[in-house]
């Protein structure tokens, strides 16, 4: 089978990639975003008919944390979107049968019960922080379901919650919450600092999976029969959740990373910024049911991710951090 994987480069690409190997495929195209660029759609179109694949793995898009998502909503939807329908799209129009679209717990509305059930989907109000983007992913979701309706594909979605591991962003400012918290705790540890300052109130609640852990859920789900796993979503509908099961919040999660880092001052939290959604936990049941469970602890995570982050920047990497 051959495998083409649409944002390699990136933290989910990359062990999706480590996760293909593992498993011995060896046939698998990728493309730097110098080589092709996503939001081209005839280059989209040409690349996919080109190569024709047999199956296609999203992974690529634009993210980032509260800040980013606050700052550039109009980037985060429109290159969202873009990338999004050119690459479900010419993979239809190359005849390709199998597609893996990689979303987001945010596509949930704000005040849904916990844990979050697939069938939770458009029930109400999105988490207006991060909207733009959610909107994105929901059309992804929907494009899977269409193209299935209309004609006959076996394109799926999956809904991962909070993912950190070796390639996150640690941007100061446009990173998300773990991969920010390990910079900014390291850079206190370094310089001697009495106290590190985050973000909100420090109570919601969040779920954490390792991007390894996804990428096993990935290639588990597209390797599962069409009949079996239809039998697992809900009506009509394409996508199912992976997670954890368990959630933390953020104040406990810098207490983890300040104590796996080696601070020792005082956690300040800054009420005067967002929150974001009070939690967010996932129901992945469906998917415990077909097989698949996470291995990685959350503390072994993130040890294992900032001796990765330690040891690039020891090599000189700027790890998308300036």
């Amino acid at each position: 089978m051959c495998i083409y994987v649409a944002g390699h480069t990136g933290m989910v690409g990359s062990a999706i990639l480590r996760a293909l190997k593992h498993a011995g495929t060896d046939d698998v195209i990728t493309a730097t975003r110098q080589e092709l660029d996503l939001t081209d759609q005839p280059a989209v179109r040409a690349f996919l008919r080109r190569h024709r694949p047999d199956t296609v793995i999203l992974a690529a898009a634009r993210v980032g944390g509260i800040m980013a998502n606050e700052s550039f909503p109009a980037s985060f939807i429109r290159d969202n979107l873009t990338i999004t329908t050119n690459v479900i799209d010419a993979a239809h129009q190359a005849g390709v049968q199998h597609l893996l679209n990689l979303g987001s717990s945010c596509i949930y509305p704000r005040d849904a019960s916990q844990p979050i059930m697939e069938e939770a989907l458009l029930t109400g109000p999105l988490e207006p922080s991060n909207a733009p983007y959610a909107v994105a992913k929901i059309a992804g979701i929907t494009l899977c379901e269409s193209y299935n309706r209309q004609y006959g594909t076996d394109y799926r979605s999956l809904m991962p919650c909070n993912l950190y591991g070796p390639g996150d962003n640690f941007h100061p400012d446009n990173s998300h919450v773990l991969p920010g918290l390990i910079r900014r705790f390291h850079e206190a540890a370094q310089a001697g600092f009495d106290y590190v300052v985050i973000w909100g109130s420090g109570t919601p609640r969040r779920e954490f999976l390792h991007v390894d852990d996804l990428a096993e859920a990935a290639r588990f789900v597209l390797d599962f029969d069409k009949v079996s796993f239809t039998a697992q979503t809900p009506p009509m509908c394409s996508h199912i959740n992976v997670g954890t099961g368990h959630d933390i919040s953020i104040i406990n999660l810098a207490h983890i990373i300040a104590d796996i880092v080696g601070f020792r001052g005082r956690i300040v939290c800054d009420r005067t910024k967002p929150d974001g959604t009070d939690r967010k936990l996932l129901d992945s049941s469906r998917l415990t049911r077909l097989g698949w469970s996470p291995k990685i602890a959350l503390r072994d995570g993130i040890v294992a991710t900032y001796d990765w982050y330690r040891t690039e920047i020891e090599n000189g990497a700027t790890l998308r951090a300036s």
